[in-house]
C-alpha cells in the first residue's frame, strides 16, 4: 500500500459527511444504472476493509471502514429508481446538508408518500385500483363508486378524495352530454 492512498483515504474520511452519494461514487447526478453499478464496484474494490486487515494503522482501518460503509449506503440508495429520485430532490433542495444521507427517516417518508398514493389498507387499495381501471375504461360512474368505497376504508386519504371528485365531475359532464 502506498502513502498517497493512505493520505487520500484519511482526507476522504474527514470530508465524508459533506459529500453526497454521487460524489462518493464519483459519478454525475444523471448517471445511468450501469454507471452507478460500475462506480460502486470500482470504489468498493478500492476501499474494501478486507484489503486493509493486516495494516498496522488502526486509524486507516477505521477510515476505510467508514468510507466502505458509505459506499455501500450510496449504492443501496442510488440503484433503486424511487430512492434515487427522492434523494436527488433532497440533495438539490435547501436542506441539502441535512439530507445528504438517505436514512431510515427518508425511507419512511418515501413509504408514506407511496401509501398516500395508493393507500394503507388492503380493501382501500383494492377499491382504489378498481376505480383507476374504471377511469381508464371510461366507466366514470363505476369509478366514482369504487373511489367512494375506498374512502370508507381510508376517509382521510387525500388522493382518494381527489380521484372521487374527478370521477364525479366526469359523471356529471358525461350525463350532460347525453
Amino acid at each position: 500500500m502506498d502513502d498517497t492512498f493512505e493520505i487520500e483515504a484519511h482526507a476522504l474520511a474527514q470530508v465524508l459527511d459533506e459529500l453526497d452519494y454521487f460524489q462518493i461514487l464519483k459519478i454525475g447526478q444523471g448517471a445511468a444504472p450501469a454507471e452507478i453499478k460500475a462506480a460502486y464496484y470500482r470504489e468498493s474494490r478500492a476501499y474494501h476493509p478486507d484489503r486493509f486487515f493486516r495494516t498496522e494503522s488502526a486509524d486507516l482501518q477505521e477510515a476505510v471502514g467508514r468510507i466502505y460503509k458509505r459506499i455501500n449506503e450510496a449504492y443501496v440508495c442510488l440503484r433503486d429508481d424511487a430512492r434515487r429520485s427522492k434523494y436527488l430532490v433532497d440533495v438539490s433542495g435547501p436542506d441539502r446538508q441535512r439530507k445528504l444521507r438517505f436514512v431510515e427517516a427518508s425511507e419512511q417518508e418515501l413509504k408514506k408518500d407511496k401509501e398516500q398514493e395508493i393507500g394503507t389498507t388492503p380493501q382501500g387499495r383494492k377499491f382504489f385500483m378498481a376505480g383507476l381501471s374504471d377511469m381508464a375504461a371510461q366507466r366514470f360512474a363505476a369509478a366514482e363508486r369504487n373511489f367512494k368505497m375506498a374512502l370508507t376504508y381510508e376517509p382521510a386519504n387525500a388522493n382518494y378524495k381527489a380521484k372521487a371528485a374527478e370521477a364525479g365531475k366526469l359523471v356529471k359532464s358525461d350525463a350532460s352530454v347525453r
